[in-house]
């Protein structure tokens, strides 16, 4: 039998440790001296205590200790509860070089120069999904996959296109530094967009070396695109153009119940709708036959794209501006704006 400063010196464990193990009924001595408390070990006992002292080394918790101990006589068990500790350490190291890489962008974040935007997250959410259904999907023009930041005074203004429409909406913000003008990637975007849910307040902080996304406790890190996004309002001055109120649901619904007009570009179809001012100045869905009776009150603009331009401008009422049938077609709503480029006959 073996005095507890003898198993301390044979394992490694300290004797405040061998008592706390006692106490925990990891590591109970073979006897106690009921008179002097004093613990006894066993033969036996000096392998578990080293088994103990290993384990307590990689921060195993007591409770799988305890079982490793009880296990003792079946390696295959023990061995069990080692796999599934150092899969639960690499898991951990994992998480933590992933934290630790946001925090490393989050520095050199902070490093230059900031511009800060904060505004309800409902705010940001209205804009983001007013202006998403425009952004570039294809890996050709990586530089318009991404949604521009810009600031103004008192706001943000959010814009994408892909060539063929593009999407503009703005938002009241405090801001605070100089001006920015940051293209956040989709994959970032996308991400943020499902957090924006509640009532309270985003706080989105823009540099040339990267983008931070407060909300909720939580902060999203992504690299701007190092692309020259088009300039819009270049894009977005429609002159005189004729201005339309139209209900967003009564149109939809005529679109979709209009026949069919197909068209081709670059060996892709595609659908067509042609939109048309009546007599009595409201916009109809008009015939394919229509369209070359009256080239002024005319536009032909890709179905797809007319529709979720509609769903994107909301539920209600949108002003469509048209300009001839080589015109862009506008749809303005409640602060947002997009435009569709024609299909030429």
């Amino acid at each position: 039998m073996y005095g507890i400063g003898e198993i301390a010196r044979a394992s490694g464990l300290s004797i405040s440790a061998l008592r706390f193990y006692d106490g925990a009924g990891v590591l109970v001595p073979a006897e106690v001296d009921p008179a002097t408390g004093y613990r006894r070990y066993s033969d036996d006992q000096i392998r578990a205590a080293r088994l103990v002292a290993g384990l307590r080394r990689v921060g195993m918790p007591v409770a799988d200790i305890t079982r490793a101990v009880t296990e003792l006589t079946n390696p295959p068990a023990v061995r069990k509860l080692l796999d599934e500790h150092l899969h639960r350490l690499e898991d951990g190291l994992a998480d933590a070089r992933r934290e630790l890489s946001r925090v490393h962008a989050l520095l050199d974040l902070e490093e230059t120069i900031l511009t800060r935007i904060t505004l309800p997250a409902a705010a940001l959410a209205a804009a983001l999904d007013a202006v998403r259904f425009a952004a570039s999907a294809d890996p050709e023009l990586p530089m318009l996959g991404g949604v521009l930041f810009e600031t103004g005074t008192g706001s943000l203004t959010l814009v994408t296109t892909d060539r063929y429409r593009l999407a503009v909406a703005e938002a009241t913000a405090d801001i605070s530094g100089p001006p920015a003008r940051v293209v956040a990637p989709l994959p970032l975007v996308d991400e943020v967009r499902p957090l924006l849910t509640g009532g309270e307040e985003v706080t989105v902080a823009l540099g040339d070396a990267g983008i931070g996304v407060e909300i909720g406790g939580r902060r999203l890190d992504g690299t701007p695109l190092d692309v020259a996004f088009p300039d819009h309002r270049r894009l977005i001055d429609l002159g005189d153009a004729r201005r339309v109120t139209v209900d967003v649901p009564a149109l939809r619904a005529a679109v979709g119940a209009a026949p069919v007009v197909s068209r081709e570009h670059e060996g892709k179809a595609y659908d067509v709708t042609v939109l048309a001012v009546d007599p009595a100045g409201a916009v109809k869905v008009a015939q394919e036959h229509e369209w070359a009776a009256d080239e002024e009150a005319h536009v032909a603009v890709n179905r797809e794209f007319l529709l979720e331009a509609l769903d994107a401008g909301g539920a209600g009422q949108l002003v469509l501006e048209l300009d001839g049938p080589i015109k862009p077609l506008a749809l303005r709503g409640n602060g947002s704006f997009s435009i569709l480029m024609p299909v030429r006959r």
